[in-house]
This record gives C-alpha cells, structure tokens and sequence, in this order.
C-alpha cells in the first residue's frame, strides 16, 4: 500500500474518531446544576472540547492559560465520573502552588455543592493534622503540591489505591518549581490499574512531554488557539522594557521562567559577549558562540551543547546555524533581528519532535513596534506581557527554594535529621535579628544558586515502543505556524550526569 493510501485511511479514521465541543443542555443534570450555579451562560472553549475527552476514556493533553476555565474543564466531568457513596480518594490534582491549590479546591467544592462529594487542599508550609483528619474522614477529590502530596504517601496517611482520576495542572510551572524529582517518586504510589489522566500547561517543551509520558496513557493533544484539534504550538511573548533596562529585565525573566535550556539571540558579536557575562556573573550556567572565538573554543562549545552539559547558549544568527539543542524549551531575543525572517529562524530552533517551546522577547521603543510588524507578516499570535512586578519574581523565587529543600529533609534519615536539631537555637537566635538575618539570606541565595542556577537538565522517560507514542491529532483547517511535527526517529538516551571527581 503507498505512503499516501496509508495517508488517506488515517486522516478517515481520525474523521471518524473525531470527539466534537459539547453544549450546557447535552451535559448530565447534576453538571448542568452545577454550572447554573456557577453562573456560567456558556461554557468555555475548553471546556465544550475537554469534558467530551473525559468521558471517552481517552487521556488528554490540553495547551491552556490561566484564565481559560481549564478548571471546570476536569472538575465538572468529575461529578458523573466519580462514586459520591465511597468516602477515599478517588481523583487527585497536582498544581504547583499552595495558592492555585485553594483556588481550584474552592471552585471544586462550590461545583460539588449538594453532590456530596468533596475536595480538600493539601500543601506545605501549614499543619499536618488538618490534612490528616480531613483523609480520615474520607475526601472523593484531593488537590495539593507534589511535595506535600509524597510526605503524606511516604508516612501512609493517604492512599492512592482507589485513584481513578489524575489531573496535572499548570504542569510547565510544577518542573519550573523543581518538583521534577518528587514526581518520579510520587509515580510509583499510583495504582497500576487503568485510570483517566489530564494534563494541561501553558507550553509542552520537551521536559513536559517526557512528564506526560509517565503519567498518560497514549493522549490526545488539545490547543485552543484555534476551534481545530490539532499539534501543540510554540507560544510568542514579548514584554516591552524601560530603556537601558534590557540586560536587568532578561535576568528577571530568566528567573521567572527557569527555563531548563535556551538559546539568546543578540544582533552582534560585542552584545553576545557582554550577555554571556551577565548570564555569568549572576551564576548561570552560560556560554558563547560568535565568530571571535577560536576554532578550538567553538569545538568545545559545541561539545558541551551536544552532551547536553550547556543551559545558557548566546549566539549570533549566523553562529548558530545548524546548532542543535536537544530539548530546547526557549528562545529569548535580547535584540529584535533587523532581518525578519531570522526571527522565524530563531524561533525555529525551540518547539521541535513533538514538544512546544516559549519564545520571548526583550524590547524597548521601536523595537516593540518591530516585533508587531513581523508577527502581523508571519501571522504569528504575539502576545504582550505585563512587566512582573519585583515581589511577584521573590515569590516564585522562595516557593522553588521550599520546594527544594522539602525534598531534601524528606531524603533525611533519623539519624541525620537529629543532628540538624543542634543548629534550632542558633536559627531562631540568626532569624530574629535585621543584623543576623543576612546570613540565612546569603545561605539561601548560595543553595538556590548551586541547585536552580546550574544546568537543570534532566533525563525524561523515551517511549518504549511505537504504540505508546503521543497520538497527533487532525489539524483543520486553520494552519499554525508554531505547530510542531513529531520526529519519530528515535534519538539515543543522554547522559547528563557528570563522572565523579577522582581523589
């Protein structure tokens, strides 16, 4: 049979296959209560294209920002897909924040109102005992932070033996967070039986698709940027900065968005340099491709790119041709390109072999309306973002260094952990001084640099075989240029663990 045969039946059975959007009046009576609870006259895009997933017993994959309604999306299903009778937990959400762990169970139980199921929140930095109390009573639905989700199956206060429904939310900010190792952990608590598993996130690099692969069965794709279901996209964001504020402002949204690699393009050899230094100077793990460099230095840039040993790459146009990253998940411009297909080019390297990527833009003045010019020529959907605000970047910045040393006291055994009971006197005495307190801030500011500044990545499962590949659904008819094609060569596992120092 010819490739374009083999074509044509699989576009007919994906016609066939077809899940369509549902309305309010096609949904069971204890949704459509709950929604007119809500007050919602309507549902969601995502919504009307996500609930028809959950009852089809397909795993979903959905390319949504806050905001979308995403949370009705897998809570609504939950009140036909779920036992109200069996007091265990049956569904579990994992989110990447204490807040968005309230905000979702407070939804959760306004939905829930009169069905009697209920949800309760669960995360750290607050009492155990409430928690505990709250899974022995019994609790259909738990939302809650992978760390403070694993203390709990770790001392057997919950069991997931009875889990039928698994919700990932915001995934990209849970690996941003580095709650990355205590997913690993957390998967081998889940039952082995067949469930439903959803994961939504604003962006699917690399390092999510691989995420995806441990906890989803063979899932569909959803993007709402279109009323088509089709590949997931790079997304395109620019934030317009003060003047000569442009080297400040891309440290910041490096630090905000924790990328686990990325390429910064500059315009000229002199700027590459200068970045490169920056990046350096504030503790990243960063280097530099131009043509001032020496062939040997280039070789071993590129050496250390190919062993995924390089976070940071700063290059020009013309010294990244034909550069390869491995599970590129962004793209910064620290300077628009005066040619604007190279803007294309860039964006290009980031969003490959099924993956999305993030590509974002520092400019200031007239570079913003360049930036407009170029996405109105390439139809490319290019969104604004407001300036984060000073205390918003500290908060993300405190919430991933908790996050992190969870994970290590929860690595601690008895013995080590009365050890550190010496050091309590000397940490409050430390903490109620303005004089002493820098010495925890500079301790703090040396562990996030060694653990979050250096290379951060990781090795994510390959699929095993053919069958268990992310399935890609039909593309429509509105074409995106950030659609992304699957490379179904398989690549050799990387190494990115480096030898132990000989003594």
């Amino acid at each position: 049979m010819t490739e374009e045969s083999n074509c044509e039946r699989e576009q007919d059975k994906l016609e066939k296959d077809e899940i369509k959007p549902v309305v309010i009046n096609e949904l069971s009576e204890p949704i459509q209560k709950a929604v007119a609870k809500a007050g919602w006259k309507e549902l969601s895009k995502v919504q009307a294209l996500a609930i028809p997933y959950a009852f089809s017993g397909k795993d979903l994959m959905v390319q949504s920002h806050t905001g979308s309604g995403k949370t009705g999306a897998f809570i609504l299903p939950m009140l036909d897909m779920l036992d109200s009778s069996k007091k265990e937990c049956q569904a579990l959400i994992l989110v990447p924040t204490r807040e968005l762990a309230s905000q979702v169970c407070s939804e959760a139980n306004m939905l829930f109102e009169g069905s009697n199921l209920e949800c309760v929140a669960v995360y750290g930095g607050v009492s155990y005992k409430p928690q505990i109390e709250a899974f022995k009573k019994g609790v259909s639905v738990i939302v809650g932070t992978p760390g403070r989700i694993l203390d709990h199956l770790i001392k057997k206060n919950l069991s997931l033996k009875n889990l039928t429904t698994l919700v990932l939310d915001e995934a990209d900010r849970m690996l941003s967070m580095g709650f990355y190792p205590d997913m690993q952990k957390l998967k081998k608590f889940m039952p082995k039986k067949p469930r439903k598993s959803f994961m939504f996130s604003a962006t699917f690099p690399a390092s999510v698709v691989g995420v995806s692969r441990m906890f989803l069965n063979n899932p569909e794709m959803l993007n709402l940027s279109s009323n088509q279901v089709h590949a997931l996209e790079t997304t395109h964001e620019f934030y317009n900065v003060p003047m000569m504020t442009k080297d400040r402002w891309l440290m910041k949204l490096i630090e905000l968005e924790n990328p686990v690699s990325a390429i910064v393009f500059c315009n000229t050899k002199v700027k590459v340099h200068y970045i490169t230094e920056v990046l350096k100077r504030f503790g990243y793990d960063a280097d530099e491709l131009s043509a001032d460099l020496s062939q040997s230095q280039r070789e071993s840039v590129l050496q250390r790119i190919k062993k995924n040993q390089l976070r940071f790459l700063v290059a020009t146009d013309i010294a990244a041709r034909g550069i390869d990253i491995s599970k590129l998940s962004h793209v910064f411009h620290y300077e628009t390109p005066e040619d604007h297909e190279a803007y294309i080019h860039r964006s290009g390297r980031t969003g490959r072999a099924g993956a999305s990527g993030k590509v974002i833009s520092v400019s200031e003045g007239v570079e913003a309306i360049e930036l407009k010019k170029i996405a109105k020529k390439f139809d490319i959907d290019l969104k604004e973002m407001p300036l984060p605000e000073e205390g918003e970047i500290e908060k993300i910045v405190s919430q991933r260094v908790v996050a992190l040393l969870d994970t290590k006291l929860r690595d601690r055994d008895n013995l080590q952990t009365e050890r550190m009971q010496r050091f309590n006197a000397l940490v409050k005495e430390l903490s109620s001084s303005e004089d002493t307190i820098s010495l925890l801030t500079m301790l703090l500011d040396d562990y996030y640099h060694k653990e979050l500044h250096q290379a951060t990545m990781f090795e994510v499962p390959e699929e095993k075989k053919e069958a268990q590949k992310t399935k890609k659904p039909r593309n429509g008819n509105n074409r995106s240029h950030a659609a992304n094609k699957h490379n179904n060569r398989r690549r050799p596992k990387s190494n990115n663990s480096r030898p132990p120092r000989r003594r």
